[in-house]
């Protein structure tokens, strides 16, 4: 019977209680409506302001999967073991990076990315633009960079300088490149994202076929290399054994000079190149202006309530 009584006592408290809460809140509804609007108002006016940003994707096969930075030589190299030893010669170790590794390691390089923009001159594009009044337009940004007397001008704070380093230059660059890989496929996929959807296809374009050029190039390089040095190998031995393996060696990396001269796309075939995208990716204005709202209108609610408690607070203590 006292328990029966004890819920009810609760249940009535708790009916107390929320209409309580109710009636504060509806003493503050006008307050609650205007930091609501304000915070609507706000959003609204932040989505607006923000530039539209653009993404453009290149979608890439990598040539060789199983291959190492060195070829059919480190493997080959590899298998003579213990028969150079006996005869005195120096092979060298083998590396087990696979080229679509190294290819990515380099593309997000310092060094690599710092080629790119000399190449084409992409500093000012980059680094001294703002996003003009139409969407996907980008000028000249005059506290940035006169266009007049061609120098930076940009106030900055130590330790950067008027023009930005190439390390700015790196890190900037790279907050808009993301590089995904399918685990199921292996393929590649290079996305950029800036307020130019021209400029970022171009970027996109150049980026991959200076990547295959300078995979090419490397290969080329190492493979006459190679080729030079089982050449003197091959002269320093008299064991039939190794002299044969020698010619399977050279014979392997004449191929690999003739494929990486045939082939523009070395490391990197490219399923899908990069086109102007024609719809932003960001930013989602509706999503900004819905969130501000909310917060909004929480804000005002835990306002009204602690006003509501501080006031009365004040009241029962004096």
């Amino acid at each position: 019977m006292e328990t029966n009584q004890v819920q009810q006592g609760q249940i009535m408290d708790d009916e107390i209680d929320l209409l309580e809460l109710w009636n504060i809140l509806w003493k503050g509804k006008w307050v609650i409506v205007l930091i609501t609007a304000v915070f609507a108002v706000g959003s609204v006016a932040y989505a607006l302001w923000l530039p539209d940003i653009y993404r453009t994707e290149v979608l890439l096969s990598p040539t060789d999967e199983e291959g190492s930075s060195g070829g059919g030589l480190a493997a080959g190299l590899g298998q003579l073991g213990g028969l150079a030893s006996l005869a005195g010669v120096n092979l060298g170790g083998s590396s087990g990076v696979s080229q679509k590794d190294r290819a990515l390691a380099i593309m997000q390089s310092r060094f690599f990315i710092k080629d790119f923009f000399d190449k084409y001159d992409l500093v000012v594009p980059f680094m001294g633009v703002k996003p003009g009044e139409a969407s996907g337009a980008v000028v000249i940004d005059p506290e940035l960079y006169d266009a007049t007397n061609q120098q930076w001008v940009r106030e900055v704070s130590p330790p950067r300088q008027a023009a930005p380093s190439d390390e700015e230059v790196y890190e900037a660059f790279s907050e808009l490149m993301s590089v995904e890989e399918d685990e199921t496929t292996g393929l590649i996929t290079i996305a950029i994202e800036w307020y130019d959807p021209n400029q970022i296809r171009n970027w996109a374009g150049w980026l991959i076929d200076d990547l295959n050029n300078y995979m090419r190039g490397d290969a080329l390089l190492e493979s006459q290399d190679a080729i030079e040095y089982l050449t003197e190998q091959l002269a320093k031995t008299s064991l039939v054994e190794m002299r044969s393996v020698f010619f399977n060696l050279i014979e392997e990396q004449t191929q690999r000079v003739m494929l990486a001269d045939v082939r523009e796309e070395y490391a990197f075939e490219i399923l899908d190149p990069a086109v102007i995208p024609e719809i932003k990716s960001a930013p989602g204005r509706a999503l900004i202006c819905i969130l501000g709202t909310l917060l909004g209108g929480m804000l005002a609610v835990l306002f009204v309530l602690l006003s509501h408690y501080v006031s009365k607070g004040k009241e029962e203590s004096a």
